[in-house]
């Protein structure tokens, strides 16, 4: 038999709070188990990126200032950039993943 490791002490432990070779969410896409998915409404959008900022996921996509699209593979779905979207009307919906799906094989059929 194998000798027995010895772990480290508290000792040689590094200090603080240090995650070596830590993993990252970019290694794992983490959308495919949202229940709803927000849709984005550009003619109302203001472009104040207000679910920019308030996004846990860092799934919407900027360019130039402005909003681009969602980033959907690790949008959870949590509906966060709907609800504090400013403008009346919102220009962020959620919609059930289920309809969201239906609706794109729709489109790619007319394709």
């Amino acid at each position: 038999m194998g000798e027995k490791k010895q772990k480290p002490g508290w000792k040689e432990l590094p200090e603080g709070d240090v995650i070596e070779g830590g993993g990252t969410a970019r290694e794992f896409k983490t959308g495919d188990w949202r229940s709803e998915r927000p849709i984005h409404i550009p003619e109302k959008c203001i472009h104040c990126l207000t679910c920019w900022i308030y996004c846990p996921d860092s799934s919407v996509i900027t360019k130039d200032g402005k909003f681009v699209a969602f980033d959907y593979n690790y949008c959870k779905g949590c509906g966060i950039c709907a609800h504090e979207c400013p403008v009346k009307g919102k220009a962020i919906k959620m919609i059930p993943e289920k309809e969201a799906k239906k609706n794109e094989k729709v489109c790619q059929k007319q394709i």
